[in-house]
């Protein structure tokens, strides 16, 4: 008796059922994973922020340190030899410069110091006190002065950002004047001249933070409000090596 033939239908039914066999991966190959979303930007945990006097230093660290919860590391503004050095009393200018030397020193340590101190926000950087020092030592008191430097600066930590805020002599001067701080009104054009060159020289070169650079010669973000929220919006991206910020001045 003749074998039946297999009805099409039935086998294309089985071929239907019948488990796919798997695409192998190439050897080699890695597998397939689905793209992965960029991490959230987050603010730096040390902040200092500089630039020369009346430059607004002071007052855009304190809304950062209130907007990122952070504790605020002031900068020393009660030196008791700074009025003598003002009036360009012999010696009153290494007393003054020791004097910053030790109080900037001890404010950043007892910042740190404590057990999980957070973020922190500084109205300055360390480092700066050498910019003053070269202005206004001699070369004996600057040999001394160098003596004391790195043994003071040795196990600070350093930030993660650094702010710094550019401004003209002469915006810086107008500013002085309003503000009319009796010890303030003695700085001559010709200091305040040279202290604003030898920012601008000692950032050209510096390279161990991230740094951020600020002109604020065409904008107030001390008497104005949008001026302040175009710098805010600024911060609120990453800082990568030194970047330059040219804000829209008031129209």
């Amino acid at each position: 008796m003749p074998r039946r033939k297999k009805s099409p239908s039935r086998a294309r039914r089985r071929a239907r059922t019948a488990p796919r066999a798997k695409k192998l991966r190439p050897r080699g190959t890695p597998p397939r994973t689905s793209p992965r979303k960029a991490p959230a930007f987050k603010p730096p945990r040390y902040i200092a922020v500089e630039g020369p006097i009346r430059v607004g230093k002071s007052t855009l660290a304190k809304i950062l340190a209130d907007r990122l919860h952070a504790r605020r590391v002031f900068d020393c503004e009660d030196n008791p030899f700074l009025g003598d050095f003002y009036r360009e009393k012999p010696g009153a200018a290494f007393r003054a410069q020791m004097y910053f030397l030790l109080e900037r020193h001890r404010r950043l340590r007892e910042a740190h110091a404590v057990e999980a101190p957070g973020a922190v926000v500084a109205d300055f950087l360390f480092e700066k006190d050498k910019i003053f020092a070269y202005i206004n030592l001699d070369n004996e008191e600057l040999a001394l002065y160098d003596r004391y430097f790195p043994i003071f600066a040795a196990g600070l930590p350093g930030p993660d950002l650094v702010i710094y805020l550019q401004a003209s002599p002469e915006v810086l001067r107008g500013r002085i004047a309003k503000k009319a701080a009796p010890a303030e009104t003695q700085i001559s054009k010709d200091y305040l001249e040279e202290v604003v060159r030898a920012y601008e020289h000692f950032f050209f070169r510096y390279s161990a933070s991230d740094l951020l650079v600020v002109n604020t010669s065409e904008i107030d973000f001390v008497a104005r409000n949008a001026d302040l929220q175009q710098l805010l919006r600024r911060l609120q991206e990453p800082v990568k090596g030194t970047q330059y910020f040219l804000p829209l001045g008031a129209s």
